[in-house]
């Protein structure tokens, strides 16, 4: 029997609630196809700062390093606004992802056909979207340098610096190409190259890239206009390339077309360290302890777990159909509840999806 050491980062908030639910699906994949899901928890975000006074320590960074995966809760909470910049919880996740050299942020924005109607947007518009969002997430204006807070001509002067390098570019850019030679070999680039130096370069080395795989059709978009466009026609997309900035802002507009947060995971790749997983919502801790939140997202972050970093592309499968199997039974956590469908917790929907893979 195999075995995989993951490294277990609740975090704060609503983050133990959804992980512990992740963890008994993954522990049920590990019973009907014999393999031992090892989980080591450690803590991070403000719950770290609370005994470390830092919301990264260094067990917790050890830790991650050494597993063959990190599967994250989510981190912050209000209690915490006051601290200096520098210890806030969400300096944590910008900590581990450059440590972890995490420089590919996948994020699927999927419609589910028994969830249309929660959409914001017209059935018909809607109905059958499936994207794929790649964000670099190691570089642009979150970490370019220099940066700061100064004194100009009497005045405060705040500036962040967008830089990307032609390897950066690169292989964000072949992770992208790769992705869509899995789904309908469609990639729009998404720049602001008619202002940006950056974005001039981003668009000329993404189009190198292309001509090594002549199959996957290229596009590119103003990042304005692809705003426009996921609203308007979002169907009309497969695979989304796009820098840090860019991708935040782009992937959490992506994120409502399902309806609900709840539903949406995300993998932050490496090329050399342990991914990271987890899903895009944040830690809520407004609803900390009630057991309502949708652990769905986090469940499917950990089924990108076994599909990119441990190639259990049928384990993945396994969840993945069970989540589905759980909608189209008409099981509801709270953010997705509708007229005739059955409200659940957030436990019970666990033990549900739990429940499918085993029988």
């Amino acid at each position: 029997m195999k075995r995989y050491n993951i490294a277990l980062l609740a975090g704060d908030g609503t983050g133990e609630e959804v992980t512990n639910e992740a963890v008994k699906v993954i522990k049920a994949v590990g019973v009907k196809y014999s393999a031992d899901f090892n989980f080591e928890p450690a803590l991070i975000g403000g719950c770290a700062y609370d005994v470390y006074k830092t919301p990264l320590p260094e067990e917790t960074l050890n830790l991650a390093k050494k597993s063959d995966a990190v599967l994250l809760g989510a981190v912050g909470d209000w209690k915490y606004d006051k601290l200096p910049p520098e210890v806030r919880p969400e300096r944590a996740l910008l900590g581990i992802r450059k440590e972890l050299n995490l420089f590919a942020n996948l994020r699927p924005a999927i419609v589910y056909p028994e969830l249309t109607k929660l959409s914001p947007l017209k059935e018909e518009n809607v109905a059958g979207t499936d994207i794929m969002i790649i964000r670099e997430l190691t570089g642009d204006v979150y970490f370019g340098t220099p940066k700061g807070i100064e004194i100009k001509d009497g005045e405060r002067f705040g500036y962040n610096n967008m830089c990307y390098s032609e390897s950066e570019i690169k292989r964000i850019a072949h992770c992208a190409f790769k992705v869509a030679m899995q789904r309908k070999k469609k990639v729009c680039s998404v720049d602001k190259a008619n202002v940006l130096d950056v974005s001039r370069l981003w668009r000329e080395v993404v189009a190198q890239v292309s001509k090594e795989y002549p199959e996957v059709e290229l596009t590119n978009m103003y990042v304005d206009n692809a705003a426009m466009q996921i609203i308007r026609a979002p169907k009309q997309f497969d695979v989304i390339l796009t820098g840090n900035i860019f991708g935040d802002i782009l992937s959490d507009e992506a994120s409502m077309l399902s309806g609900s947060l709840g539903l949406l995971p995300s993998a932050s790749l490496s090329d050399k360290n342990p991914a990271m997983y987890e899903p895009i919502h944040g830690s809520a801790p407004d609803l900390k302890g009630k057991n309502i939140v949708n652990p769905i997202a986090t469940i499917l972050s950990a089924a990108m777990m076994l599909k990119y970093s441990f190639n259990l592309e049928d384990e993945y499968n396994t969840i993945v159909n069970a989540v589905r199997k759980a909608l189209k039974e008409g099981y509801r956590t709270q953010d997705i509840m509708s007229e005739g469908m059955t409200l659940t917790s957030t436990d019970k929907m666990g033990d549900i999806i739990k429940n499918y893979i085993l029988n």
